[in-house]
């Protein structure tokens, strides 16, 4: 496994790879167009993937912005294999060493990702109309 800043050039396979998860699937992908991308792997962020044999089989994404992770998404049938924490810990730490105090991000309420957060930490929020759950982590002093 390779991990590494993710580019523009990646926004492909970064498309491909939230395309691809069964849990909180995008209902339109046309909602993030990669001009998010591009302005997330620019000035308002940064992102991080996972490459297995050349493929990318994962990334997350940090926005700088309101200190939030903006996505962090694995292919599923590399779920399961540590890579989900590395890259959620490679984008946490940016922010915070960026200044973030806290850092928010939001997930489909009594999903597998939903537990993921709550077993990586994160203090779980109140859910939304939409469905959506909040999530909040703060910086260790």
């Amino acid at each position: 496994m390779i991990f590494r800043e993710a580019e523009k050039d990646d926004i492909s396979a970064l498309s491909e790879v939230r395309q691809s998860v069964k849990e909180n699937a995008l209902s339109d992908p046309r909602k993030v167009t990669r001009e998010m991308y591009e302005a997330y792997l620019g000035e308002a962020g940064k992102g991080w993937l996972c490459e297995v044999e050349g493929e990318v089989v994962a990334f997350s994404v940090a926005s700088l912005s309101d200190a939030s992770i903006w996505a962090l998404f694995v292919k599923p049938p590399y779920e399961g294999r540590g890579i989900g924490k590395r890259l959620l810990r490679l984008a946490t730490d940016w922010l915070f060493e960026k200044g973030a105090a806290s850092i928010t991000l939001s997930t489909a309420a009594h999903t597998r990702a939903d537990r993921f957060y709550e077993n990586q930490g994160w203090r779980r929020g109140e859910l939304n109309p939409d469905g959506e759950v909040r999530y909040g982590l703060d910086k260790a002093d």
